[in-house]
């Protein structure tokens, strides 16, 4: 320990100087002093020339700098796997009790020697002092996000040695083996579970897409493991509110069986549906908890109606039309438009082919158009008549030949590298003769080449009037894209795809609520229920002035209300885990004099995963205490886990140097002693009259 300055030390000796000054002047050449005790006085002047100095010395900023040594304990982490696969065997009571008091005892006996941290592992990493708190209950189990958490937590520690209690058995995130490749500590392993393959029909998946549309099929594929019933047969069936929708027998051909069934079902019904899909046991079954699985669907009415008006036949009419009923989600009505005289609000999209035309100025058409906020698609030709606040130009009777030309930045949907590379060798399209400039708002998908001069005259354009989608194709022939896009790839999906991407675009509606829940349908029981919310004010502006409720309903008809939190300009809430069941809610704000009410319903689904592989994987756990200089320990010899670390010589204490740099003007003891000097001068003065 030692003290330096930030100024050089020599200006110490203008500090002592500064105390025998100060305290000669005050002592030594007052009169009234000159009756008391010399030897008072020098005491006196003493004092008074201390605290001068030190007080001097302290303006030079001076640090007490010292060595502090400490003794780190090898740290011991011991990671439970708290999984369901530990206590599906025959040894389920063993892991509930006795071994439970085995780990207990070992954390007891390691932790006179080392610092002992444990933790339990699997869906979510805690912290656990002891293992009573241990369940065995959670529902998936990830080995290597533990390595990752505890490489974060002990990089710079004295880790000692890291103990894994596992079945070995993950399903999720990577393969351990591979995940600690980098992870530099030893590794001991306890080989928990049963490595015996016993007699089991597990449902180990169901594929599957989140959507499907009414009135459409949409497809299953039942993935189905038989374990050790070679001869034996069961039956997969599928239902949907106790109806059954499907079934199909399964015979088993050896004892280890695999058998993928795909299945097609309708979609009826609009909104979530949930379907069972179940085998059916055999005798002698380890469980029939793996045997069933429930999925859930959310069917969408979301069959868009698109209407085509023309004044005459063409061939591009067909070839567009063609290419919309491709997509199964597309319904197309097509008319002559004087044999037209129904509504246009329940089209999603109204196709106008070269309307208004020299016969037909379809005022009507287009004033229902504009007014509804109905999307709309020209194409123009040599019989149309577009007028400028349609088209922005006013074309002439003549017309050129021009090949299309691609806007490699257009920002409205992805364009694919195959429509960029075809479009290059489609044929010419007729398109009325001049130079037409596009809005400012406009966005240009594709543009006109004349010959061999590129312009920037539009050929495909789109714009957005107030809440309007419309677009222009500036010309007619694209019957000829179809044929060669036929003729150079041997089907339509080039020109399909530039037709079905501008028809989702233009007739896709944005949700204008001024309440929105934002949440998903089917949540595991192993996660956490998590919703937002978005509230608008009249100007459609995000605000969260107001407070938002919600009511969630279980199948019981029990009520559970919750608050959203506040964000930013939004709102959040979180409902934390719910039981396995189907829920609805009803959620509430007030903004101003108005109510906004939004209602859903989501369900929470089983998670089997632990349950599909139920075989215990030793030759894992080897592997890693083979790559981590560790070893493979069975329950039974728990107790002997505490002499193999200690008779270890490379986990030891670390000893540490630090330095460390004090202020000495903030040490307490200081003060105190300047109090004091300058108490006792005052005191001894004040008695013997020098004031």
């Amino acid at each position: 320990m030692n003290i330096i300055t930030e100024y050089p030390l020599w200006l110490s000796v203008f500090c002592i100087l500064a105390g025998i000054a100060y305290a000669a002047i005050l002592y030594f050449r007052d009169k009234r002093l000159a009756e008391i005790n010399k030897w008072l006085i020098r005491l006196m002047a003493f004092f008074r020339f201390i605290v001068i100095t030190l007080l001097s010395f302290l303006l030079l900023s001076p640090l007490l700098k010292s060595i502090v040594r400490e003794v780190e304990k090898p740290v011991i982490i011991i990671a439970q796997d708290n999984s369901e696969s530990i206590v599906v065997g025959k040894d389920s009571n063993f892991y509930r009790n006795e071994y439970k008091q085995k780990m207990n005892a070992l954390i007891e006996k390691l932790s006179d020697k080392y610092e002992v941290r444990s933790y339990s592992f699997a869906d979510q990493i805690k912290e656990a002092y002891r293992m009573d708190s241990i369940q065995f209950n959670e529902k998936q189990t990830d080995i290597s996000s533990l390595f990752e958490e505890l490489e974060t937590r002990y990089s710079n520690r004295n880790v000692g040695a890291v103990i894994l209690a596992t079945d070995g058995i993950y399903n999720k995130g990577s393969n351990p083996i591979y995940s600690t490749a980098k992870f530099k500590n030893t590794i001991y392993t306890i080989a928990l579970g049963d490595t015996t393959v016993k007699k089991d029909i597990v449902l180990s998946k169901v594929e599957h897409n989140r959507l499907a549309y009414l009135g459409n099929q949409f497809p299953l594929e039942v993935v189905i493991n038989a374990k050790q019933f070679k001869g034996k047969s069961s039956v997969l069936s599928i239902s949907k509110a106790g109806v059954k929708v499907f079934s199909q027998s399964l015979s088993f051909n050896s004892d280890t069986y695999t058998v993928t069934v795909p299945v097609l079902l309708d979609a009826k019904e609009i909104g979530l549906q949930k379907y069972s899909v179940v085998v059916s046991p055999i005798a002698d079954e380890m469980t029939i908890a793996n045997n069933s699985k429930d999925i859930f669907i959310d069917v969408l009415d979301a069959r868009q109606k698109i209407l085509i008006l023309s004044e005459a036949p063409h061939p591009d009419i067909a070839a567009i039309k063609q290419s919309i009923e491709a997509n199964q989600n597309y319904e197309v009505s097509s008319f002559i438009i004087d044999d037209f005289n129904e509504a246009l609000k329940k089209y999603n999209l109204v196709i106008l082919y070269q309307l208004p035309s020299l016969k037909n100025n379809a005022t009507k058409i287009i004033t229902e158009l504009k007014t509804g906020n109905i999307p709309f698609w020209i194409f123009s030709g040599a019989n149309s008549v577009l007028k400028k606040d349609l088209s922005g130009a006013t074309p002439s009777p003549k017309t050129n030949e021009v090949e299309p030309l691609i806007e490699q930045n257009f920002p409205l949907f992805t364009i694919s590298d195959d429509f960029k590379n075809a479009v290059k060798d489609f044929p010419a399209a007729i398109a009325p003769y001049g130079t037409f400039q596009s809005d400012n708002s406009s966005n240009v998908l594709l543009y006109q080449r004349i010959g061999i001069v590129d312009t920037k005259t539009p050929l495909m354009s789109f714009n957005q009037a107030n809440e309007t989608k419309s677009a222009l194709f500036a010309g007619e022939g694209i019957w000829k894209w179809r044929l060669q896009d036929y003729a150079a790839h041997g089907n339509h999906l080039v020109f399909d795809e530039f037709i079905s991407k501008t028809v989702q675009y233009l007739s896709v509606k944005v949700d204008k609520s001024f309440f929105r829940i934002i949440t998903k349908n089917n949540f595991f029981e192993n996660e956490v229920i998590e919703m937002e919310a978005e509230v608008y004010n009249e100007s459609y502006e995000l605000i969260n002035t107001s407070d938002v409720e919600m009511v969630i309903i279980n199948s019981e008809n029990k009520r559970f209300p919750f608050s959203f939190s506040k964000t930013t300009n939004a709102y959040r809430l979180n409902a934390g885990m719910l039981p396995v069941g189907d829920y609805k809610f009803e959620a509430k704000v007030k903004v101003g004099e108005k109510n906004y009410v939004q209602k859903g319903s989501f369900s929470i689904t089983a998670l089997k995963v632990e349950l599909n592989n139920t075989v215990a994987d030793h030759q894992l756990l080897f592997g890693l205490a083979q790559n981590h200089s560790g070893e493979l320990i069975y329950p039974t010899d728990i107790d002997k886990l505490a002499d193999k670390l200690n008779a270890r010589e490379d986990i030891k204490s670390v000893s540490y140097s630090e330095k460390k740099l004090n202020d000495l003007i903030s040490l307490k003891w200081i003060f105190f002693l300047l109090l004091a000097l300058l108490s006792i001068e005052w005191f001894m003065r004040k008695r013997n009259g020098a004031y």
